[in-house]
């Protein structure tokens, strides 16, 4: 198997940390991004730079500029880039009303815009190499909208939504597009509470609020009995990396305890997909 470049966004923790050790283990050269390699993220950029196959890169991806310098210090070394896995992400939770503008536009930089930043700067090599992966993690709530969590599902949606029309148009350019669906797992950010700011509309839903709390312990009762391995999510990046390519699916859910609902969601909305690509003269796309 040839050594690939491959670039993973989010790797001091969860998926993303799972994913580089998976990843660079295969032989395939790693950059590592994290922020704050010097600060708080200073132990797990260390324990990551040990590894054979992996250089760690400080990089805000939030930043135009430092996402510029990552990709330009990793084709001064590498010359190309073979695969880009979008991992990185962020969690906010509540009801929907209590989110600010504030607060969205920081769910959709670090969900949406900071992975278009990524794609927007890989794509001219592999388009020019006719060769390349960009893997998009999103979640099952990609697919669908929950109470309580319908803004994450907002920012993942659109995730979706550039990834799976992006997969059409660069396909045949030889660049592949996944999306990876992960369902709940026990990782640092699912388990970060990150509430919306305007408390003040609490008082206005007292009639569910109990709701949440019920959700959270059925969720909890879910994984305890489930025992989602977040290895698996590595595991599927590493097998979309190894997949031939032109054949590698636009949708892989990772995800024991909703993962066959979101299945059939996908199944579904693909099979009408197909047929709007054709009534719009775009069949030649699905092939």
């Amino acid at each position: 198997m040839r050594k690939k470049v491959v670039i993973i966004t989010g790797t001091n923790s969860g998926f993303g940390w799972l994913t580089a050790h998976s990843v660079a283990a295969l032989g395939h050269q790693v950059y590592a991004t994290m922020r704050d390699t010097k600060g708080k993220n200073a132990d797990k950029a260390n324990t990551l730079s040990q590894l054979e196959n992996v250089t760690v890169l400080d990089v805000t991806l939030t930043n135009e500029e430092s996402v510029k310098e990552a990709i330009n210090t990793i084709l001064s070394k590498e010359t190309t880039i073979d695969v880009l896995v979008n991992n990185a992400g962020f969690s906010m939770n509540g009801l929907t009303e209590s989110f600010t503008t504030a607060d969205l536009q920081t769910l959709f930089d670090i969900n949406v815009f900071a992975p278009w930043r990524l794609i927007k700067q890989v794509l001219p090599t592999m388009r020019k190499q006719s060769a390349g992966l960009i893997i998009n993690v999103t979640s099952g709530f990609g697919r669908v909208s929950f109470p309580f969590a319908t803004m994450y599902s907002a920012s993942k949606f659109a995730l979706e939504g550039i990834s799976e029309g992006l997969h059409y148009e660069v396909r045949p350019l030889g660049v592949d597009v996944a999306i990876l669906q992960p369902g709940a797992f026990p990782t640092e950010m699912a388990q970060k509470n990150n509430p919306a700011s305007d408390v003040s509309v609490y008082e206005g839903y007292s009639a569910i609020a109990e709701i949440p709390a019920k959700m959270m312990a059925t969720l909890g009762g879910l994984i305890e009995t489930n025992q989602p391995n977040p290895q698996d999510v590595a595991d599927a990046v590493v097998k979309l990396i190894g997949s031939e390519r032109g054949k590698i699916p636009l949708r892989t859910v990772v995800d024991p305890i909703t993962g066959a609902l979101i299945e059939a969601a996908n199944q579904a909305v693909e099979v009408q997909y197909r047929k709007g690509l054709e009534l719009f003269g775009m069949g030649e796309l699905l092939y």
